[in-house]
């Protein structure tokens, strides 16, 4: 066996290669089906894992399939695997995206808390928008939160606060009264004035259970669920209640940088809104030395928001400290975090303002930009007031050469050139001789300077402006050409220049309104909290919009599991008597509530398989009962109700059989009710186990006891036979006495091609006209071909060859026959030749005797047998002899892997007409004038596969049938000849196999020669 550890990675190699070769890729493909059947979960789940993440698009019908198994197999384990194969099937095939939704509908229902979070990312992934697959299962999975898996819960709360804010209105109006935390204040003569008053809004309880279960999860040492609790509170709860995830957020501080970006995102945005929230927090989001500028720019971000009158001057404390920063980034933020303060708390204006005014002395030119920049801002507050700051700003004019600095200084001097009517004609002098050398944003401002002075004071600026006009007329900038050009028309009265010319003081010298500084953060908000949008301030692929409160809420009793019973059970009591006796005892196992529900939305329920499921389920309800110690009350009523179904159930059986002997009849007296026991136990075996397979057994039992309906489901071989059958297995009633039985009632068991042996067995028994139409042939052609498996050079002198006999294997009905001749071509003998117990595969070999001794140039033939388990994968063992050991491998071509079988051109078409759809492979080709004979297309065709020629009657149709060795899975293949084309149609459960089987079929008859 291969080791665990190889095996993964072969399984990597696999998925990473699949795409560029895959063909190599089909080849593991039967692998992985065997796995899936393994006992063991372990190897169920990383088949199916990797199955699903080879991206081949031909075996997507293989994948549909390995997970509509897996999604109802026994382990959580295999289902949750089941659930992530999903979201890969539908990325590699959108158009299966139907029949996905089917099986997450069924995995929702799933109670294990390892499932839960695997299917609901599958939700999100395939069909977030069926809000209505929610509505049973909301109240479960809110219970369920606590315990699913820490990455589970993230995408259960992210799902919930879309459907909360769908399903329930909104918890932020004034009227609110709530449950919890205002029970003492709704008994107050005020609040029950103010009630009668108006009604006023009360929290359904749904939304107080979503909010209940999911707040000890900010406890979790999981900071992605702390965040995913945060923003659920922050977009669903009332505001009083938001406070408590304040100190959670504020201790995630601690961990990583990585963490601290995301979480300090959130903070910010929610400190604009709600500052009281994190104001007792503030000494958390002073920046510490160790602190990357990214995280230091949030943390100033948050105190700016939570500043106030109260904590402004220990802010500004903190300001002056982190404007010293060797990191000039950081310095930056701070001046401008100086400003957003100063502008929200007008009492501190000044302060900030003669405290950036010192900052322009600075050494570092950064800080004394970025001083200028939020102090040209300020003063367009109160400008009157601070015509020293701006004479300064000029004298510091010099030293400045960072671009925007200079135009935000000469902005200022053009904007209140009246304040300083002697320094600004100066500064437009200093600027006409440097104007050439200019970056173009401050030549822009220089032409408003201009401008601006030669309509206040032309007398002393009028050749200046002309000069810089000129200048600007000829710029390399067209912006600045144009610009230009407008301000000499419009500043410059002539013929041209029309009425435009005297509103150029009212266009120019137009008050301004002083500019908002406001958050970066201020409109983050209209994302969900906690998201990729919400990180990068714009709209991810991918993203879900969280929907507006409804002004309405909508009907709640959609969540109601229970409710909608019994209002079935009124509406329909003649269809199902056992209703009601679910419906009272439901109660007591949650397992079989499951299983109720799925019964519910089954159409193929008729009266009597119902009766037959109760008359089991009130049975099994009672033995839980017993044993969890339940009131004597409600069991008396169970084992009444149960044993009133019971007489039922044998009155029914009477009137089925009443054409039957005496003989029969008594059987069928002494056996029912053990019968009905017997099943009503196995049944509640399997609900203790899986509601789920509870379910399979009811539905399998309904379809047994409907003759004009086909079974919905493949199914285990056990529970799909009908009455008559299980009473041959319970009484061991020879075959005789089955000729006995009417045909009316009984049914052939309707098993799928999935388990061939069972039906020629079931068919057998009941003696049908069919019993012996699918019978084992001799083999139409043998080859002679031989193949090589250890040639003499390597193997020492000894060689070996293999063929394959086509005759059924007498050492096991799973292995193909192979004869191996052995030939010794040294000048010694050889002796012990035999093969090693220790294979390198997982196949099963059976060894031939070992050989004594063969003498030199003489040569054996021996038998084997290899079960290949319908694989095309190589058998791999060791050849000894006394001395050597030879690794050798056997590789069968898949037309060897068959055995032919016999059977009618009806049950051809027949069991033809029940494997299509995904088990059905076909292909068009153009034969070669000499393959059109009917002697030509079987020769070929039997000479590529081991399969029995089935008798036509029609003569362009070819058909052949044979029955996989290992499972014993139906082949058939048909070749119709349409002139000159031939359509080939290959039908088999094993797809993979069947598409190999029609590669091969298509090069046989394409080719010319024998």
């Amino acid at each position: 066996m291969i080791d665990s550890e190889l095996k993964k990675l072969v399984y990597v190699y696999l998925v990473r290669y699949a795409e560029e070769q895959q063909d190599l890729a089909l080849l593991s493909i039967s692998t992985f089906q065997r796995a899936l059947k393994d006992p063991n979960q372990l190897i169920r789940a990383s088949a199916l894992r990797v199955l699903s993440s080879i991206r081949v698009p031909i075996i997507v019908p293989i994948m549909m399939l390995a997970i509509k198994e897996a999604a109802t197999d026994l382990s959580p384990y295999v289902r949750k695997t089941a659930a992530h194969a999903i979201q890969k099937l539908y990325s590699l095939d959108p158009d299966q995206k139907e029949h996905l939704i089917e099986v997450i509908e069924k995995l929702l229902k799933d109670k294990s808390t390892l499932v839960a979070g695997s299917v609901v990312m599958a939700f999100e992934e395939v069909c977030p928008d069926r809000i209505d697959l929610i509505h049973k299962n909301y109240r479960k999975l809110c219970n369920l939160l606590v315990d699913v898996e820490e990455w589970g819960q993230v995408v259960i709360i992210h799902m919930l606060t879309r459907y909360a804010r769908t399903q329930f209105v909104s918890p932020w109006r004034e009227d609110a009264v709530f449950d919890e935390n205002s029970e003492k204040a709704f008994y107050d003569s005020e609040e029950e004035r103010r009630v009668d008053q108006s009604k006023p809004y009360i929290m359904d309880p749904d939304h107080r259970l979503l909010l209940r279960n999911t707040k000890p999860l900010l406890q979790s040492r999981n900071t992605a669920v702390v965040m995913a609790v945060s923003q659920l509170y922050w977009h669903l709860a009332p505001k009083h209640e938001l406070s408590i995830i304040t100190k959670s957020l504020v201790r995630l501080l601690r961990s990583h940088r990585e963490v601290q970006y995301i979480v300090l995102q959130n903070i910010a945005t929610m400190s604009i809104q709600r500052k009281g929230m994190f104001e007792p927090f503030m000494k958390s989001f002073y920046v510490r030395s160790t602190d990357a500028t990214h995280i230091k720019t949030l943390k100033l971000e948050i105190l700016t928001n939570l500043a106030n009158e109260a904590s402004i001057s220990t802010i500004l404390r903190e300001f002056q400290t982190y404007v010293k920063s060797q990191d000039k980034a950081f310095a930056a933020a701070t001046i401008q975090a100086i400003g957003c303060c100063a502008t929200n708390i007008s009492e501190v204006t000044d302060t900030c303002l003669n405290g950036l005014v010192l900052l322009l002395s600075n050494r570092d030119e950064t800080v004394v930009a970025e001083s200028v920049v939020v102090i040209k801002k300020l003063l367009q507050t109160q400008p009157s007031q601070h015509s020293d700051i701006i004479k300064h700003m000029a004298k510091l004019f010099d030293n400045i050469t960072v671009p925007m600095a200079r135009a935000s200084i000469l902005w200022l001097m053009g904007e209140y050139c009246e304040h300083v009517p002697k320094i600004a004609p100066d500064v437009l002098r200093k600027m006409a001789k440097t104007f050439t050398d200019e970056e173009d944003i401050v030549k822009l401002q220089i032409v408003n300077l201009a401008a601006k002075l030669y309509l206040t004071n032309s007398k002393q600026t009028k050749l200046l402006t002309q000069y810089i006009l000129n200048l600007g007329k000829y710029d390399q900038n067209y912006d600045i050409r144009d610009r230009t050009r407008f301000i000499r028309q419009l500043i410059v009265p002539n013929e041209k220049s029309g009425a435009l010319s005297k509103y150029a003081r009212r266009i120019l010298m137009a008050p301004k309104p002083a500019p908002v500084l406001q958050s970066a953060f201020k409109d983050r908000d209209r994302f969900q909290l906690g998201t990729l949008s919400h990180t990068l301030n714009s709209q991810a692929s991918g993203y879900l919009e969280l929907s507006d409160w409804p002004a309405v809420a909508p009907d709640q009793s959609v969540r109601n599991v229970e409710v909608v019973e019994p209002v079935k059970e009124a509406g329909a009591p003649a269809l199902s008597k056992s209703k009601p006796a679910k419906s009272n005892e439901k109660f007591y196992s949650d397992s079989e509530e499951e299983e109720e529900e799925e019964e519910e939305g089954s159409n193929s329920e008729d009266s009597s398989s119902s009766s037959e499921e109760s008359v089991s389920e009130s049975e099994s309800k009672e033995n839980s009962d017993d044993s969890n110690k339940s009131s004597s009350s409600q069991s008396e009523k169970s084992s009444s109700e149960s044993d009133s179904e019971k007489k039922k159930k044998t009155l029914k059986n009477k009137k089925l059989q009443q054409q039957k002997p005496d003989s029969k009849d008594r059987k069928q007296k002494n056996g029912n009710a053990v019968k009905v026991e017997s099943r009503s136990e196995s049944e509640s075996g399997s609900e203790s186990s899986s509601s789920e397979s509870s379910s399979e057994s009811g539905s399998e039992l309904d379809s047994d006891s409907d003759s004009g309906t086909d079974q919905k489901k493949n199914t285990k071989p056990k529970p799909v036979q009908s009455k008559p059958v299980i009473k041959v297995e319970k009484k061991e009633v020879s075959l005789l006495d089955l000729d006995d039985f009417s045909p009316a009632p009984v049914t052939t068991p309707k098993s799928s091609i999935l388990s061939p042996n069972l039906l020629s067995d079931l068919q057998g028994l009941l003696i049908s006209p069919t019993a012996s139409a699918l019978q084992a042939s001799s083999p139409v052609f043998v080859p002679e071909t031989s193949h090589e498996l250890l040639h003499r050079m390597t193997g020492k002198g000894l060689s070996a060859q293999y063929r394959f006999t086509r005759q059924p294997c007498i050492y096991g009905n799973s292995m193909v026959s192979l004869q191996l001749t052995l030939s010794n071509s040294t000048d010694q003998a050889l002796e012990n030749i035999h093969i090693s117990e220790k294979s390198s595969t997982g196949q099963n070999i059976h060894r031939f005797n070992a050989i004594e001794r063969l003498e030199p140039q003489a040569s054996v033939t021996v038998s084997m047998g290899v079960d290949f388990n319908d694989s095309t994968q190589a058998a791999n063992f060791q050849l000894c002899t006394k001395e050597d050991e030879f690794s050798v491998s056997i590789q069968p071509a898949v037309g060897e892997l068959l055995l032919p079988i016999t059977m009618s051109e009806a049950d051809f078409t027949k069991e033809q007409g029940k494997l299509v759809g995904m088990n059905e492979s076909s292909a068009t080709i153009t034969m070669m004038p000499e393959n059109v004979s009917s002697q030509s297309v079987n020769r070929k065709v039997v000479s590529v596969a081991n399969l029995g020629v089935i008798p036509s009657g029609q003569e362009n149709i070819y058909r052949f049938a044979g029955k996989t060795v290992s499972s014993g899975s139906l082949v058939l293949v048909s070749v119709a000849l349409k002139d000159p084309d031939a359509v080939i149609t290959i039908n088999t459960e094993k797809t993979v196999m069947g598409s190999m089987l029609l590669r091969q079929v298509k090069t046989a008859l394409t080719n010319s020669g024998p």
